[in-house]
Order: C-alpha cells, then structure tokens, then sequence
C-alpha cells in the first residue's frame, strides 16, 4: 500500500495545477496527511523562481508564471514529465529526516537518477550545494525547483523526455544557455514511451520519498 496518493492529472494548465498544489498544501496543513504525488505536464509556459535574473528571459513570446518556487527561469512543456511532490516534511516517513529540506531535493535528483539508468543512462547531480538538476555528461535533462509552506512541499521536477524546438527557446533556463538542455529522446536517438518512464519515476520516487 502507497502511503501517499499519485494523481496522474496529464496534460494541464500550469495555473490550474498551481492552484491543485496549493489547495493540497492547505488540506495537508490541516490534516498532517502525508501528501500526495502529482505527475503531469504543461501546455508551453515559462515559469520564473525566486532567483530569476532580468536576462533569464530575453526572446520568449509566450506564457510567463510567476512562482515562489526556488531557482531561475525555466521552461516547461508537454515534451516532459513533471513530478509534484506535496510532501508532509514534518511527517514521521520512515525514510525521511524531517523539516529537510536538502533531502527531498536530492532525493528528487536520485529518483530521476534511477530512471534514467534503467534506460541505459549514467546521470548525475551536481555536488555545488546551490546546484539543482540532473545531468547527463555535460548536458542537463532534468530541472529541480520547490517551495515549502509550513512545512509542506510543493513545486517539483521536469525531466526532459522527448525533444521540442519550443522548449527553453528565448530564456536561460536556470543560467544556462539554452544549447546545455538535452533529452531522453536527444540523447536515445529514438522516442521513448512517455508512460513507461512515468511509472519507472514514480516508482523511484515512492522507493525513496515515502
């Protein structure tokens, strides 16, 4: 049994979503549940984090969301899969020390880690403890931001599965130019199956989450 419950929402609007994290956020506020794990993914937006630089976005002409989420400028699209946490951090999960915030990011980054090797893959984080993401060589396939309210998660991961002329034109997504992002699709030279590498990416973020 789960402890915590996947809503696999699909393809949905980031506001619309955004307003499904935080009404969670406040539900798990009042009952001290321990959560809930969305996975989902956007119509073209670009989203801006607590640290966005005014030369993050320099030719974007769409969708623009402010968040209080950690980290720059991003892109997010249908081409990936998007994962939401809304974690309880001060509930008592056998894996998880608790109000740590550091752990829940490496443990995304892990997660994403494990997926990708089971597709042949060697990834990896970036040991800068300011540094978020997941890294194939030298080129970036995952992106990293969350915000917290009393002590609950929200925010998440992007994980780059198939490629997208759109996704991260016109921005520097998280400082990087936009040549750094790669893709599952980029790098296997052939198009995955969305739906697999969901369940393989849920199923390492319950092993290590919850």
């Amino acid at each position: 049994m789960e402890l915590i419950k996947t809503l696999n929402l699909g393809l949905i609007d980031y506001l619309e979503c955004l307003n499904l994290q935080l009404q969670l956020v406040r539900e798990i506020h009042q009952t001290q549940e321990p959560g809930y794990l969305i996975i989902c993914s956007h119509p073209p937006v670009v989203t801006k984090g607590l640290k966005t630089s005014s030369e993050d976005i320099f030719d974007w002409h769409g969708n623009i969301v402010e968040t209080r989420r950690g980290g720059r400028a991003t892109y997010h699209g249908p081409s990936q899969i998007i994962a939401y946490p809304i974690l309880n951090l001060q509930y008592p999960h056998t894996k998880q020390p608790r109000k740590d915030v550091t752990w829940l990011i490496r443990s995304l980054e892990q997660a994403t880690i494990n997926t990708l090797q089971e597709w042949g893959l060697k990834a990896h984080g970036k040991t800068e403890k300011e540094n978020t993401g997941v890294w194939v060589g030298e080129k970036k396939i995952a992106s990293i931001g969350i915000a917290v309210s009393h002590w609950i998660s929200y925010h998440g991961l992007a994980l780059n599965v198939w490629s997208d002329s759109q996704a991260f034109h016109g921005i520097k997504p998280c400082g990087y130019p936009p040549s750094i992002m790669t893709s599952l699709e980029e790098i296997l030279g052939k198009k995955p199956e969305k739906t697999l590498i969901e369940s393989q990416l849920i199923n390492h973020l319950q092993q290590l989450l919850f």
